[in-house]
């Protein structure tokens, strides 16, 4: 997702950590109402359960986790990433193995378990509009690449992750069960015909604000902000029309001081309760079987979980196997 900085000195990394006691459990998510929301859902709860304090902290950096481990310097205990980020970071040595006897992992969407992590939530790109700002909005990811019928800007995301690749295949006509293995040259190609039409967003909030002032009206958009912006007051329009699931995960670094704790607190975040309170508050969808029971019936048929019909899965293991290059790719075209 996101940032790729990489801090240079022992010294940065453990300046991190100053403002954290040595028995605090330190969380690291992207910020903004999402992390708002793991913070009521989850951290508080935890707080109260057992007596350890959390202290949030963000936004999440591939490359300050990476620092924290070689350094032996980790400062953050429990950590949200990006399920492909997970999937390559584990066998690389970057993360503890979770503890499954702390954890039930029975109660789990299989599809977001490894040695290494759980599912914190999924999500979907979905395709986002301001009502009143545009004379029609995109139903389609062939709507949204076609400049002519919907002209102006649209918003994409900024980072090299599962999302905006498939959705310009899709664009161009390639069957969802087609998509893997990513035909890259196809991509790009049609990406060019609307590159400079694009406004790229690096965070959620980020999207939020493109469409709510019709600096982009529509776009690429995770779900969930969608839900916010409607909560806003802001007239929206949601096509679900082949949304892209994909996922975050909870890792914990390896090396962390506090590794016991961590593994509770991922035991009692990814709880039926805990995440059926975070899929309230978000829009997005959980990752505990059991946890659509214990919400609004009216809620829960809202989720991504519930908007399958024509709904593609983007393939976590061939972006965690192929993450590196693709992101090489992306960012040279980006840079043109």
């Amino acid at each position: 997702m996101k940032l790729k900085l990489v801090l240079t000195t022992c010294a940065a990394l453990f300046a991190l950590g100053a403002s954290a006691e040595a028995n605090d459990l330190v969380f690291s998510s992207w910020g903004g109402t999402t992390q708002d929301a793991q913070k009521a859902a989850w951290a508080e709860k935890f707080m109260v359960s057992t007596g350890i304090n959390v202290v949030q902290d963000g936004p999440t950096d591939y490359g300050k986790l990476k620092a924290m481990v070689e350094a032996n310097g980790v400062t953050w205990d429990v950590v949200d990433v990006e399920g492909d980020y997970a999937a390559q970071a584990g066998p690389k040595g970057l993360l503890e193995k979770l503890d499954f006897a702390v954890i039930d992992k029975t109660k789990l969407d299989p599809r977001f378990v490894t040695d290494y992590s759980v599912g914190s939530f999924y999500y979907s790109f979905v395709i986002g509009c301001n009502v009143d700002a545009v004379a029609a909005c995109p139903k389609s990811w062939a709507d949204l690449f076609d400049t002519a019928k919907f002209p102006g800007k649209r918003t994409f995301y900024k980072w090299s992750a599962p999302g905006v690749i498939e959705a310009a295949l899709l664009a161009d006509g390639v069957a969802a069960d087609k998509l893997y293995p990513l035909d890259l040259d196809r991509a790009f190609k049609k990406l060019d015909t609307i590159k400079s039409d694009i406004i790229w967003w690096s965070g959620g909030a980020q999207s939020q604000q493109l469409i709510a002032s019709a600096e982009a009206p529509f776009g690429s958009v995770w779900n969930g902000r969608m839900t916010a912006l409607e909560k806003s007051g802001v007239k929206v329009e949601t096509s679900w029309q082949q949304n892209i699931t994909a996922a975050d995960s909870l890792v914990v670094p390896k090396g962390t001081k506090n590794r016991d704790a961590a593994m509770k607190f991922i035991a009692l975040a990814t709880s039926a309760q805990a995440q059926a309170d975070m899929a309230t508050a978000t829009g997005y969808a959980p990752v505990n079987i059991e946890s659509a029971k214990l919400m609004d019936p009216e809620t829960a048929k809202t989720l991504p979980d519930q908007q399958t019909e024509s709904q593609v899965n983007a393939d976590m293991n061939y972006w965690a196997q192929h993450r590196d290059e693709i992101g090489e790719r992306w960012y040279a075209w980006q840079a043109k």
